[in-house]
Formats: structure tokens, C-alpha cells, sequence
């Protein structure tokens, strides 16, 4: 794990926080009163810290991100961000007006845009504004500022009403406090990378379908992500793609209500679309977002083409393939089948989208209602 940050991160955050750098709903517990405090490092990077802590008592999720505003999660060369450049905007003089239309640039820039775009800037500046004044300090602002620049931030707040995404509870400058997802990952079990060359493929899947809930709860569970999945299809502030459909990214509470643990791997639309944009590139590797958003290269002009080809669901379907089909009921196996095949050669074309898209899905979670309806599962 990777925790050299932990201390040195931690007093240059207080310190700022009582210099008047920085501020957040989080600082006066973390650095004052002391009741969110650190546990347990769950990090595997030095440029994204993560820990298990408590905030009074609440289990809560601590994250930091360290990344170079200018780079995406996902997108190669994240590198560590100069500490005299993090809180640099808005400067000193900045009206509350010229704030909202550097909030509304900012938006419009990586969420495209979007008729509700002025709502989301009256969410941002309500967040922002820390107690509760009306009014935005320079501190207030230069802390949302940064934390905007975290794409996971950034998507938690633009999805902050829908029921899948973890709850922000707070911030402190650069740092945010997450609700904890008890169950971080579909699977339980989760074999180190170094580890597999010698344990088989074949063992540490058997070991993850005996530790796996039962197969009711996992079609709750189902129902849950593709349910997300909807949310994010075409949501208030745009379409969101998933650029790496892990199994580690997605958990579940203990009711068994999916809850995306991990947001670094989703991307908005129009930040994908501008990434790909004019892309020089020789084949379909070159024109790669994240780990998998891919589109296609025209090798004619050698640029990548920016419609991602394999659409959210698809992708969801190739790991419900595994997670859902082991312990099925005999009697619902061969149509649960059949239609995870048709969703996983779903293509990302608009021709394809709206139609194919919305029928398949609904069509999968109305068999699955249908098995776990008028029981404890449902």
C-alpha cells in the first residue's frame, strides 16, 4: 500500500485549513475537534490516497486526490500536482458573478452542453459556501475549485440525487468524505496482481462463487447496477460512459443495494468525445479512453473517430455473464442466457442506442423482478 503521504498530506492540510488557504464542511473535524480521523490506507497509488476512517463514529471513506488537475483517472500520466498551484484560483478580486461564469466554463467544458447547467453551478456554490452565509469566501471558492478538478468529485456531485451513487458527506480543501460501501466489489476475493501467475483462474473464480451471496440477493444486487446504468444513460447533466467495467468498482450495502464503490472509472460524454477528438492514430488501440472506452481509428485521415463503440450496458452484461448465470433457477437459466447474450453485442452507434438499449435492459430487469418479487429479496 501505498501511504507516504499520509502524515506530511495530513499537516499540510490543517495547516492550511487554519492559514485561511482552504475550507471545507470536513475541517474543523478532521484538524479541531479530531472526530474524522484515519484508519486504514486502502491505497495502491501514491497519486489518489484513500482510507477507511471514522466520523463519529460513522464508518466513512477519507480520499485525496494529488493527480495533475489537467489529466483524467484513466488517462495516461497522472502525475502529482505542484502544492503552490493547487489553490490558486479564483484569485483575490474575483466577483461572486466572474466565479459563476468560471464554474459555468468549467462545467460546460467537461460535461458539455447542457439546458441544467446553471442549476448544477447553484448546487456547486451551495456546497461551496461552507456556513451558510450567502456568500462565498476566497477560501470557500479555491477549495470547491480543486476538488472540482478530482473527476470523481466532479460526478459525484452531478449525480449526488440518483440512489446508486455513494453520498458526499464533506470536504476539506482537495480532501472529500464518502458514505462507506461495506461490500467495495461484486467479489469478495480479489487475487494481488503478482500472485496471478501461480493461483489459477479456474480456483480463485470457484473461490468467488462459493463466497457470493446467494443468488437471489445478486439479482438484487443486478436490478441495482443496471439500474445505474439507466441513471447515467441520459441523466440531467449529460451521458456518462463507465471506461472500466470492473467487478472492483461496483459493491453493495448490507441490504443488498448496489452502490458504485469506485467513480474514477466513469467519464462524461463530452469529456471522452473531446479526448478522442482529432486523436492521430494508426489502429482501434490508439483511440482508447481510460481502459476500455474505445472508438473506432479512420485510417483513411488516421484520427479517431469520437463514438465510443461498446455502450455501458454492454459492458455491465460481460460481467453479469459470470456474477449472475452461476446458481441460477433452472427454470429462468436459459432466458437469463439468451438475453445477456443480446446485451453484450449491443454497439455504442446512436442508430443502435436509444431503442435496443432501453428494451434489453428493462427487458433483463423485469425477469429478474419477476424471480425475486413478493419475496424477502425484493
Amino acid at each position: 500500500m501505498d501511504c507516504i503521504f499520509y502524515f506530511f498530506g495530513l499537516f499540510l492540510q490543517c495547516d492550511h485549513y487554519r492559514r485561511g488557504i482552504i475550507s471545507g464542511s470536513s475541517c474543523k473535524a478532521l484538524c479541531d475537534q479530531k472526530t474524522l480521523t484515519l484508519h486504514r490506507c486502502m491505497s495502491t497509488s501514491s497519486t489518489h490516497q484513500v482510507y477507511i476512517g471514522l466520523w463519529k463514529d460513522r464508518p466513512v471513506v477519507i480520499k485525496c486526490g494529488i493527480e495533475d488537475p489537467a489529466n483524467v483517472d484513466g488517462v495516461p500520466d497522472t502525475l502529482p500536482r505542484p502544492e503552490m498551484s493547487l489553490f490558486d484560483k479564483p484569485t483575490r478580486g474575483t466577483s461572486m458573478d466572474e466565479f459563476k461564469e468560471m464554474l459555468h466554463s468549467f462545467l460546460k467544458a467537461n460535461l458539455g452542453e447542457q439546458p441544467s447547467l446553471s442549476v448544477l453551478v447553484d448546487r456547486v456554490i451551495t456546497l461551496a459556501d461552507v456556513n451558510q452565509d450567502g456568500k462565498v469566501s476566497l477560501a470557500e471558492a479555491k477549495s470547491i475549485w480543486a476538488l472540482l478538478h478530482i473527476n470523481e468529485f466532479l460526478l459525484m456531485v452531478a449525480l449526488q440525487e440518483k440512489e446508486h451513487t455513494p453520498k458526499l458527506l464533506g470536504f476539506c480543501g482537495d480532501l472529500y468524505v464518502t458514505e462507506r460501501v461495506i461490500h467495495s466489489s461484486l467479489y469478495r476475493l480479489e487475487v494481488p496482481h503478482y500472485l496471478k501467475a501461480v493461483i489459477p483462474e479456474a480456483l480463485s473464480s470457484s473461490l468467488n462463487h462459493w463466497l457470493a451471496p446467494s443468488w437471489p440477493r445478486r439479482a438484487r444486487i443486478t436490478i441495482g447496477l443496471l439500474e445505474f446504468v439507466e441513471e447515467v444513460f441520459h441523466g440531467s447533466y449529460g451521458s456518462f460512459l463507465i471506461c472500466d467495467a470492473s467487478p472492483h468498482h461496483v459493491g453493495y450495502n448490507a441490504k443488498y443495494d448496489c452502490k458504485m464503490a469506485n467513480l474514477h472509472s466513469v467519464a462524461s460524454q463530452a469529456m471522452v468525445r473531446a479526448f478522442l477528438k482529432g486523436r492521430r492514430c494508426e489502429n482501434n488501440a490508439d483511440c482508447i479512453y481510460g481502459r476500455d472506452c474505445t472508438a473506432t481509428c479512420d485510417r483513411l485521415v488516421k484520427q479517431c473517430n469520437t463514438e465510443v463503440v461498446q455502450p455501458n450496458l454492454a459492458k455491465v452484461c460481460m460481467l453479469l455473464q459470470d456474477y449472475l448465470l452461476f446458481g441460477a433457477p433452472s427454470d429462468l437459466r436459459g432466458d437469463l442466457e439468451k438475453q445477456l447474450r443480446t446485451c453484450v453485442t449491443l454497439s455504442g452507434l446512436a442508430s443502435q442506442m436509444e431503442v435496443h438499449h432501453s428494451l434489453v435492459l428493462n427487458n433483463l430487469k423485469t425477469l429478474l423482478w419477476k424471480k425475486i418479487s413478493n419475496t424477502q429479496y425484493s
